[in-house]
């Protein structure tokens, strides 16, 4: 396909990156001796991770194919689908009704109850649920009773953020905002699957907490890391900017992100300050993030403005291209619309895998791999697939 500038924006480009992207990964994932996903893949589609089986890998598998067979109505991708769900309610889903972060094989590595992981668990059944397809939706309602019983802080209003496997009563004291975040993503993923108010309450409150409540103590920004009392942690892991699920400064993909889900939200429940925080934050990411001398949005920067992480992960770039093209569809401002052409043009030339598909994790500033792992645990390029999907949504054509 010939790339102009009106390629990005057009259905069949965004279904054949989606295809790119299954085309991928599919059918060298499924395991159909211990079940569920394989889940660490080099560059060329290699497995070389046998056992490792992530939480959170297993979900986004389930909701690429969830997604896919929406989209095309093929039946495998389905069958793809109920093949994860059945390995999470067999394998990760332990007799107390929590789910094990990382498994070898069917044996727990890591049982820890993570809301994060749990939110994906919730994701994957209610994206499932919306394909129709078969054991997803009674998890639904499941898994929002035993976040109620055990995640949910009534005081604060929002999520803690890890359990012990051994007891629910010990919880850890690390407040968070990313799986809070997440957390709304998947209730209304949930209201959309349902139809029950109660989903769509919690995301709201969810939104209304992070990018409101708290956002006012860090200047309209969104800070990541709390104390258990959610006051701002200004110095949680300031000297592990690479952590994984923790890095420390403002990450301007979880600005777009918001940006993302705010625009959702609005659609269902609209308020004036959904869009107005929606186009703040976005602001915000692209005026402290966007580097227009090599491209690419930089990951990560400090209180004070000064950028800490220069790589360019893929998940930011794919959360840009989404929150662009719903911010383009809902406001009418044609700046948008170049803000989308401008990441996909990085992501196309830099991050997409031309070759094999999918998508490299992550580059350096001049766009340059650290290694072949293309897919390492909990990857799966659910982002970059939502994106094309959220984009085909914006422009109507989903």
């Amino acid at each position: 396909m010939s790339i102009t500038a009106e390629t990005y924006r057009d259905p069949a480009f965004l279904r054949s990156q989606i295809d790119a992207i299954t085309g991928f990964y599919d059918p060298v994932v499924i395991d159909h001796e211990i079940g569920g996903y394989f889940d660490a893949l080099k560059d060329d589609g290699t497995v070389y991770d046998r056992t490792t089986r992530h939480l959170v890998g297993t979900c986004r598998f389930i909701y690429n194919y969830s997604v896919a067979s929406m989209l095309t109505g093929d039946t495998q991708n389905a069958t793809s689908a109920l093949h994860g769900l059945a390995f999470l309610r067999d394998a990760h889903r332990q007799p107390d009704g929590g789910y094990a972060w990382v498994l070898s094989g069917r044996n727990i590595l890591d049982g820890t109850r993570y809301a994060y992981g749990h939110a994906f668990v919730l994701l994957a059944a209610a994206t499932a649920a919306k394909a129709s397809i078969d054991t997803a939706e009674p998890m639904i309602s499941e898994l929002y009773d035993l976040l109620e019983s055990h995640f949910w802080s009534p005081d604060a209003q929002l999520y803690v953020d890890a359990i012990s496997p051994d007891d629910w009563s010990t919880i850890d004291p690390y407040r968070g905002q990313n799986a809070n975040m997440h957390m709304c993503e998947a209730m209304i993923a949930a209201h959309e699957a349902t139809g029950e108010a109660r989903y769509l309450d919690r995301a709201y409150l969810l939104a209304r907490r992070i990018c409101v409540d708290l956002a006012s103590k860090t200047n309209g920004l969104i800070w990541e890391h709390f104390t258990p009392d959610w006051k701002v942690d200004w110095t949680y892991n300031i000297d592990d900017p690479k952590n994984l699920f923790r890095p420390y400064g403002y990450l301007s993909g979880h600005f777009v992100e918001w940006a993302r889900l705010l625009v959702t939200l609005h659609g269902l429940r609209p308020e004036p300050w959904m869009t107005e925080r929606a186009q703040a934050l976005f602001k915000i990411a692209v005026d402290m993030a966007w580097d227009s001398e090599n491209g690419g949005m930089h990951y990560s920067f400090a209180p004070d403005g000064t950028i800490l992480d220069t790589d360019r992960y893929y998940w930011v770039l794919a959360e840009a291209i989404a929150a662009a093209a719903l911010l383009a569809s809902h406001t009418g401002d044609p700046e948008y619309w170049s803000w989308y052409d401008a990441f996909w043009d990085y992501s196309h030339r830099h991050l997409i895998d031309h070759d094999y598909g999918g998508w490299y994790r992550v580059l350096d500033l001049h766009g340059r791999k650290y290694d072949d792992l293309k897919s390492p645990p909990a990857k799966t390029d659910y982002h970059p697939l939502s994106a094309c999907y959220t984009a085909l949504q914006a422009l109507g054509a989903a």
